[in-house]
């Protein structure tokens, strides 16, 4: 199930390979894994996840995030430069899409108000409110 978190930013818990296909059709142009290929099976790694992106005409980044890293500032940065160097809609994916809205809420604290990351995040089913102190 796909989230919209912001009108180009998407966040949704682990898609199958065919959900390439329709995420094309409906704007997206890029893909964030941030599953880590040690919590997937066979059928969802990112090297699987990678080619179903590209032959639906995706861009596919593999950045799996880990919950001892997700307030690293270096993650964060990476996270928030493949959603801003998207030419359109971005969906990020992990277990449930909580990690994913975690380290875009973060990486948008100091640019929106703390209240209104998180009532974007909550608005697609995301508590980001132990956040808050965090958020700005």
């Amino acid at each position: 199930m796909v989230r919209p978190v912001t009108e180009t930013f998407f966040a949704s818990p682990q898609i199958s390979a065919e959900t390439m296909a329709q995420l094309a059709e409906n704007g997206f142009t890029d893909v964030i894994c941030n599953r880590p290929d040690a919590e997937n099976g066979p059928a969802e790694q990112s090297s699987e996840m990678r080619k179903a992106a590209e032959a639906a005409g995706l861009k596919f980044h593999f950045h799996p995030l880990v919950h001892a890293k997700l307030l690293e500032t270096d993650v964060i940065a990476q996270q928030k430069a493949l959603i801003e160097g998207a030419a359109g809609k971005v969906l990020a994916y992990c277990a449930s899409g909580n990690r994913s809205t975690v380290v875009w809420g973060l990486g948008k604290a100091g640019e929106m108000p703390a209240s209104e990351i998180m009532e974007k995040a909550a608005a697609a089913g995301y508590d980001l409110s132990q956040l808050a102190p965090m958020l700005g």
